[in-house]
């Protein structure tokens, strides 16, 4: 996904997304027309119709153009981004202050490139820096469950700690944030961790990464499909 892609998305566009979701778009793909669509946010068939394609581009929506309209429906990266703005709207009329974000998931075997990367002098300066340890060279990884998958969004509404990219004579390495989190397993709690976001990575919103100052597997006794729960928490 491009910057202007992204830059692109603003509150006009999340207005569209929103209307799309309304019709059903989430669940499956639904006929919208662009006159519709304009009636209902008070524009003109050409800009709903930019709001729309804007969408496309960064990636939150999937359409499919007709002779009397389009077939739109939503992406997972849609749906999470109106789960962004829904937890912003629980914070203004519940009070609701999202600082614990409680994602439950199953423990997995990676591709071991988290040993690689996390042990990398340009990354394990900075966590020593910034979060006060150095990782255990590797991550532990969880695959959500659904629930967990659409709570998942609202992470990025926590303060978080940046990583820097950087390079070597040879690649760039690129950014990423780190999210202050504790796993828990069988009454057990492991206090300091934090779950990695890399800027460009291979896993999707399904997936967590947890780097610690520790093995976690052995902190914990964790196995394979093992279930247990990462507690994200804002960065005071």
């Amino acid at each position: 996904m491009s910057e202007s892609a992204v830059s692109a998305v603003g509150h006009d566009e999340l207005a569209a997304l929103k209307f799309v979701a309304l019709e059903g778009a989430l669940s499956a793909p639904v006929k919208i027309s662009c006159s519709a669509l304009a009636d209902r946010l008070d524009a003109s068939n050409q800009t709903a119709s930019r709001r729309l394609q804007r969408l496309e581009q960064a990636g939150h929506v999937e359409r499919d153009v007709v002779a009397d309209g389009q077939w739109v429906s939503l992406t997972e990266s849609g749906e999470a981004a109106l789960h962004r703005e829904y937890a912003h709207y629980r914070r203004i009329f519940d009070g609701t202050d999202p600082s614990t974000v409680d994602l439950d998931g199953t423990v997995t075997s990676g591709m071991g490139e988290g040993r690689h990367y996390i042990s990398l002098s340009g990354y394990m300066e900075q966590f020593a820096e910034r979060l006060g340890y150095e990782p255990f060279a590797g991550t532990l990884n969880v695959d959500l469950d659904e629930e967990s998958v659409r709570a998942r969004s609202a992470v990025s509404s926590l303060s978080g700690v940046p990583i820097d990219g950087w390079e070597d004579d040879e690649r760039t390495f690129g950014p990423a944030t780190c999210y202050a989190a504790t796993v828990e397993y069988d009454g057990e709690v492991a206090e300091t961790a934090h779950i990695i976001v890399p800027e460009r990575t291979h896993h999707d919103e399904t997936q967590l990464e947890v780097i610690a100052p520790v093995r976690l597997r052995d902190t914990l006794d964790l196995e394979d499909g093992d279930v247990v729960t990462v507690s994200v928490e804002a960065v005071e």
